[in-house]
């Protein structure tokens, strides 16, 4: 599950803002191709997705959450195991020692066992299908946070483009001067109200 939750960083797109930024004295400036934007600064920034998941308090919430919910599920299934394997057994020495009144009661029991374990493997794939669709909602709202909190925070900051890196995935290589992972961080924690953003969780 652990590794479901690194896989969500995957799913944070680099984000554009198609806006140039005139400004020679901007250290984030760098000059567009005349052939693509005409005579055009660009400011870049990028964002480590991996710190960023690492630090933000709503993900790390979440993720906390759905752990819980994995092991509640786990000990539920496993009980419900248990309790099935000694019927199963008690069963089975029943059946060794003749301890059924008549064949028809032993193939009624049988039958019993039967179902009781389709239930258990419908409950645990019911189960687990859940867990999964929550996941999933819950890396949308993760992306929405982000690209919410993104647009707000770059109508002062003018980004042309403001890159995702995921270890080496999106960028091979990038001056640490171009990276607002700290800031957005701190911007993402100052906006989030657990108590609101977990209510319906």
């Amino acid at each position: 599950m652990r590794k479901f939750f690194q896989g969500i960083a995957a799913a944070c797109v680099a984000l554009l803002f198609a806006q140039c930024n005139t400004s020679p004295k901007d250290a984030n400036a760098v000059n567009a191709p005349d052939s693509i934007s005409g005579t055009c600064n660009l400011k870049i920034a990028y964002v480590e997705i991996d710190t960023l998941l690492t630090k933000y308090d709503f993900w790390n919430d979440l993720n906390e959450l759905m752990i819980k919910k994995e092991e509640n599920i786990r000990a539920t299934l496993n009980e419900k195991g248990r309790e099935l394997e000694n019927e199963a057994k008690e069963f089975q020495r029943k059946l060794e020692n003749n301890a059924f009144a008549t064949r028809e009661r032993a193939e009624q029991e049988n039958a019993r066992l039967i179902k009781k374990q389709q239930d258990l493997q419908e409950l645990q794939n019911r189960l687990t299908n859940e867990l999964a669709t929550e996941n999933q909602k819950n890396s949308l709202q993760l992306r929405d946070s982000i690209n919410s909190f993104l647009k707000e925070y770059n109508k002062e900051k003018g980004y042309s483009f403001i890159f995702s890196n995921t270890g080496f995935d999106n960028l091979l290589y990038a001056d640490q001067a171009y990276n607002i992972t700290d800031e957005i961080v701190e911007g993402l924690n100052a906006r989030y109200n657990p108590s609101t953003a977990m209510k319906d969780k």
